[in-house]
């Protein structure tokens, strides 16, 4: 990945299921100076598209992206093509499965939509720039994670979990995940252990409460 090119403004592609979301975020950015949006999409195969069709210099990335791929997915192919631009992900989802994972493949940073626009131009600037940008309260979360380190859930186990949050039983999880029920058990002893626990709905409560999991809209 390369910094922005040299061009007065930076080039944004908006990736975002919402029509509506999108026109906002374009009359935003089109406000700003040294800012240029110069495409929308609105799944994540499109963004991919769009992103190779018009080399913008920043894809400002959301998560949930309607039926197809996700805005991770999305991401990890948007930065496998020639010369990518950089990933900038804006979400109203703030979990920590949802943060680790797209930091995980290789997005310039994560700022929430409730932040206000200067943090949203700020973090577009610094992220076509090279650098990380992350909301304020998304920042305290991952120093509080070194600070404090708690006993890691593997992404196993944190599917498991979103599964357990949508009510499935044993047998059903294991049929989703293609493994044995026996095998979602032992899964199940390593979460209750790991979270202090000693039940399915205080797995479930106590993982959203420390925003490991996302439940289901």
């Amino acid at each position: 990945m390369t910094p922005a090119r040299d061009r007065e403004a930076v080039r944004v592609l908006i990736a975002d299921d919402h029509p509506v979301v999108r026109a906002g975020l374009r009359a935003l950015l089109a406000g700003e100076d040294g800012l240029e949006v110069v495409g929308e999409a609105g799944t994540g195969e499109e963004a991919v598209r769009q992103a190779g069709l018009l080399r913008p210099d920043l894809v400002l990335m959301d998560l949930r992206l309607g039926g197809g791929i996700d805005g991770v997915e999305a991401t990890r192919r948007v930065l496998a093509l020639p010369d990518p631009p950089r990933v900038l992900v804006l979400t109203t989802y703030d979990s920590d499965a949802d943060i680790s994972r797209a930091l995980d493949v290789g997005a310039s940073g994560y700022l929430l939509k409730a932040g206000p626009p200067d943090e949203l131009f700020q973090g577009v600037r610094t992220a076509a720039r090279g650098g990380t940008a992350l909301s304020p309260a998304v920042a305290a979360r991952l120093v509080e994670r070194v600070r404090d380190p708690a006993p890691a859930l593997s992404p196993r186990e944190v599917e498991i979990l979103e599964h357990l949050a949508r009510g499935m039983s044993n047998r059903r999880i294991a049929r989703a995940l293609f493994i044995s029920e026996a095998t979602v058990k032992t899964h199940l002893v390593h979460i209750f252990a790991k979270l202090g626990v000693d039940s399915r709905t205080a797995a479930v409560r106590v993982a959203a409460d420390r925003r490991l999991i996302r439940l289901s809209d």
